[in-house]
């Protein structure tokens, strides 16, 4: 004999009834399968962590810079807000600002400008006298400093560009007078679209940049130093 095919019938409710327990069943078991290893789904935090990178300071300076008795206080420099950060900046047009992706300097770039300054005096061996703005250092001089370009340029060329540009400013005290001013930059081309040779021409072009502020410092100091000996 046949079972009735009537929606009222006991079978009826019998079979409708075992299909919602092998639904609920599939149901419960999907989210077991979601976290399974190997279902590929990203998991927040996890992933390869940034790449950090951090410039050297200059070791080497002409042989005839002045040894000098005056203090010297760095200030930390300034920077627009497209500067003033621990990202790595790229331009692919005059107008535009980039950043790399899960990358970045070590530090906040006019940080790390400042400690690189301050190693970089340093290491001249002409200047004991140094230190920074926080210290409370007592000083013949403040050398204040514009962090204006610290980039990577691909809009001229098929390779990138680093450039590195600062300009800075030495206020003589206490009578606050700026006796220098000068603007000092570099742009070395990478051997590479990639980012370790781009950071190494950052590098390079720091270096450049490092030097020349730590010789035009020490010469234009000294030389404003014993003009006001004189004059006093």
């Amino acid at each position: 004999m046949k079972h009735s095919s009537n929606p009222g019938s006991p079978d009826a409710f019998f079979n409708a009834g075992l299909e919602r327990r092998r639904l609920l069943r599939r149901l419960a078991a999907l989210p077991l399968l979601a976290l399974a290893p190997g279902c590929g789904l990203s998991v927040p935090g996890q992933g390869p962590p940034p790449e950090l990178f951090r410039l050297t300071p200059k070791s080497t300076f002409r042989d005839d810079l002045p040894t000098v008795d005056w203090q010297l206080v760095l200030e930390p420099p300034v920077a627009d807000a497209g500067l003033n950060t621990t990202r790595i900046a790229l331009q692919r047009s005059p107008t535009q600002l980039q950043y790399y992706a899960r990358s970045g300097w070590a530090d906040r770039a006019p940080l790390m400008v400042q400690t690189l300054m301050v190693e970089s005096f340093e290491n001249s061996k002409k200047i004991v006298s140094l230190g920074r703005e926080a210290v409370g250092l007592r000083a013949d001089f403040i050398l204040k400093t514009e962090l204006r370009e610290l980039q990577a340029v691909y809009f001229n060329g098929a390779l990138p560009e680093s450039w590195v540009g600062i300009n800075v400013k030495l206020v003589q005290m206490p009578r606050r007078a700026i006796v220098a001013s000068q603007s000092f930059e570099s742009r070395i081309t990478a051997s590479a679209d990639r980012l370790p040779e781009i950071i190494q021409a950052f590098d390079e072009a720091a270096g450049k940049v490092l030097r020349r502020i730590v010789e035009w410092t020490l010469i234009e100091g000294d030389k404003a130093h014993r003009t006001s000996r004189t004059d006093s």
